[in-house]
């Protein structure tokens, strides 16, 4: 058994897509018209074939209770492994990335959380 997709929630498709592509780094994998929202799917350049991330419209109303919910507690919606955290931080930062947690070493971990413009908070992360 494999993860082929996960999603986050996003109040804005196409805000989602510059976002995670120009300034995350991921890219484009498929996007197909349904209606007013599309399947819209992003994956990492180093693994194209990898898993997807659905940006995924936050249209119900469960889901945007939630989104809050979670932001407000500090929760991120999804975490993305990096190779240095300090240095995509640093990177991020230089963007104009705003940060909820900064560069945070945890035992062999070290994380930081960042919004994603979207309603999210998004960790990233890696392990020494």
């Amino acid at each position: 058994m494999r993860i082929r997709l996960t999603s986050v929630f996003v109040d804005d498709q196409e805000k989602a897509l510059r976002f995670y592509t120009d300034v995350l780094g991921f890219v484009k994998k498929n996007d197909v018209p349904l209606g007013e929202d599309r399947w819209l799917t992003v994956v990492s350049p180093e693994a194209p074939d990898g898993t997807e991330l659905l940006l995924e419209p936050d249209g119900h109303p469960a889901v945007r209770p939630y989104k809050a919910a979670l932001a407000a507690d500090g929760i991120p919606a999804a975490s993305f492994a990096v190779d240095d955290v300090t240095a995509e931080f640093e990177r991020l930062r230089a963007l104009g990335v705003t940060f909820t947690q900064e560069p945070l070493e945890m035992g062999p971990v070290t994380t930081a959380v960042l919004d994603d413009t979207c309603g999210n908070l998004i960790q990233i992360a890696h392990s020494k």
